[in-house]
């Protein structure tokens, strides 16, 4: 079992920055594959990026140059660095794990925090 707990979300005005971070529980935390996925008000949950287990990244191309996932396995937690942010940035932000090849589908993750809201003032 892990469990997930993000922080780090907050109201920010376009072009500003904002880090999330993810603590995980559990002692195997560097054996998962790490994902950032988000979900705006009526839209459907959507892949943001993926750190693998050996910190291999793979982005969406909407945040591509502007977001950078990292992990840091002796501290059990997943960031994303959000740069240059645009108010269509503004959503849910959770993270989640899987064990296992890294992956775009969320529904290949097995756990989920509970989210965080990141708002984009324009």
């Amino acid at each position: 079992q892990v469990q997930l707990v993000e922080s780090g979300g907050g109201l920010v005005q376009a072009g500003g920055s904002l880090r999330l971070s993810c603590a995980a529980s559990g002692r195997t935390f560097s054996s998962y594959t790490m994902g950032w996925f988000r979900q705006a008000p009526g839209k459907e949950r959507e892949f943001v990026a993926v750190s693998s287990r050996s910190a291999i990244t793979y982005y969406a191309d909407s945040v591509k140059g502007r977001f950078t996932i990292s992990r840091d396995n002796a501290k059990n937690t997943v960031y994303l660095q959000m740069n240059s942010l645009k108010p269509e940035d503004t959503a849910i932000y959770y993270c989640a794990a899987k064990t296992g090849l890294y992956s775009d589908l969320g529904n290949a993750y097995n756990y989920w925090g509970q989210g965080t809201q990141v708002t984009v003032s324009s």
